[in-house]
């Protein structure tokens, strides 16, 4: 099956599926931190987590305190991006063509009044189609799925789980700080209130073997997971990763070796399960290794041409011989 020529179900198939055009992300910033960096469970981060707790490529508090002025600061960038792509001055822009993505640090870890005055002005906003929200399963209160519940009532709210791997030696080992046990509570949870769960897989951490990573693509098909982000492990610059990296402790993924992978795992994946995600963004000035996976376009065209080579379809397991 292919969706829209792609041999995958994308997050744009989607997004064009039901709205009718494009959507596109805005990467906002809450001013949050995390438990794994105030000190509650710990104060460096997940081993591979840059300073910036992901979000590098959201807007800035500092610059914009508002979420609205937020917004609109990532709307101009957007549409000045798109309209020198187009060769055009000027973009059709229908109303509701954007995401709002809370995506630094853990989006959840703040008093409930809070998060609602901010997700309440993000939805608000006439351009805003969609409300996202990234977060730890451990940092899901009920009254917080509440919330989240009641503004889904308004417009679709998707909650994203950094699950990274279902293998408790490895969650120990990035400092993940949770149980897989955890993951699944949430998951239950947010799934019973009636909300859309996506969930973050990191390929390529250390000491996981091809079949390791595979498992935990594997268990999110079987358990209905709504949506999955393949990203490929960044060693960033100012981790413990790249203490790590530096010091010998592993190697990253070659670019065959990788396309090979997220095509296996792709495969894994259930038809109606939504890809957003199939290697991701290091930041440039930050990023140690691998270096060819700075370059964007040539891994998307590898990836295309190795899915036609391979003649693979997202869930090739599922469909009967």
């Amino acid at each position: 099956m292919y969706w829209n020529e792609k041999p995958y179900h994308s997050l744009d198939y989607e997004m064009k599926r039901i709205y009718g055009h494009k959507i596109y992300k805005l990467a906002l910033d809450g001013g949050m931190t995390c438990p794994n960096r105030d000190g509650t469970l710990g104060s460096n981060g997940c081993i591979f987590c840059s300073g910036g707790g992901s979000g590098e490529f959201a807007e800035s508090m500092a610059a914009h305190p508002s979420v609205t002025e937020q917004i609109e600061a990532a709307k101009a960038l957007v549409e000045k991006k798109m309209s020198k792509a187009h060769n055009s001055t000027a973009l059709d822009c229908p109303k509701g063509r954007y995401i709002a993505y809370f995506q630094s640090y853990t989006n959840t870890y703040a008093p409930v009044s809070r998060l609602r005055a901010l997700f309440t002005e993000a939805i608000a906003h006439p351009d805003i189609a969609i409300l996202s929200i990234a977060t730890r399963p451990d940092c899901l209160p009920p009254e917080i799925i509440a919330l989240l519940s009641e503004l889904n009532r308004i417009k679709p709210v998707w909650v994203e789980l950094g699950l990274q791997t279902i293998h408790e030696e490895t969650a120990r080992f990035i400092r993940r700080g949770y149980p897989l046990s955890v993951f699944e509570d949430a998951w239950n949870r947010l799934h019973g209130a009636g909300l859309t769960v996506i969930a973050h897989v990191i390929l390529g951490l250390p000491g996981e073997t091809r079949s390791m990573m595979q498992d935990t693509v594997s268990y999110l098909g079987t358990h209905g997971i709504d949506g999955v982000k393949l990203q490929l492990l960044h060693v960033l610059e100012g981790t413990d990763l790249a203490v790590l990296y530096r010091a010998g402790g592993f190697q990253t993924f070659s670019l065959e070796e990788y396309l090979d992978l997220v095509i296996d795992c792709i495969a894994l994946l259930p038809p109606e399960t939504v890809i957003h995600r199939i290697s991701g963004d290091g930041p440039k000035r930050l990023l140690v290794a691998p270096v060819w996976s700075g370059n964007k376009r040539l891994v998307l065209n590898s990836m295309a041409k190795r899915f036609k080579e391979r003649g693979v379809c997202q869930g090739d397991q599922y469909r009967t011989p």
